[in-house]
């Protein structure tokens, strides 16, 4: 059975699955931040980290900065003639998850 090498990370308040050689999407960074590392799974190997994993290091490269699609938001007050629309479109960044090293 063949089992990909994989991790879990943190970066910027969210949890993500990563894979090498796998594109991602994440809030917008300003700069290179440093994610910590979780969980490494190597095969039948796995390394749960208390809560960081000691010696672990992943390799990550911005690919882009985009933005996602528009999300409308409706407010409405029955009766009142009160009637609001908001349009808001989030900011991502694409990153590529270069190398995972145990």
């Amino acid at each position: 059975m063949n089992m990909a090498k994989y991790a879990v990370i943190r970066l910027g308040g969210h949890q993500y699955k990563v894979s090498e050689k796998e594109e991602f999407l994440v809030d917008k960074l300003a700069d290179e931040a440093a994610p910590e590392i979780l969980l490494v799974a190597d095969g039948e190997k796995v390394s749960v980290g208390k809560p960081k994993v000691a010696g672990a290091k992943i390799t990550l490269k911005k690919v882009e900065d985009l933005k996602g699609e528009k999300i409308d938001v409706y407010k409405y007050k029955a009766k009142s003639r009160y009637r609001k629309k908001i349009g808001f479109r989030p900011s991502y960044s694409r990153l590529l998850v270069v190398k995972i090293k145990t």
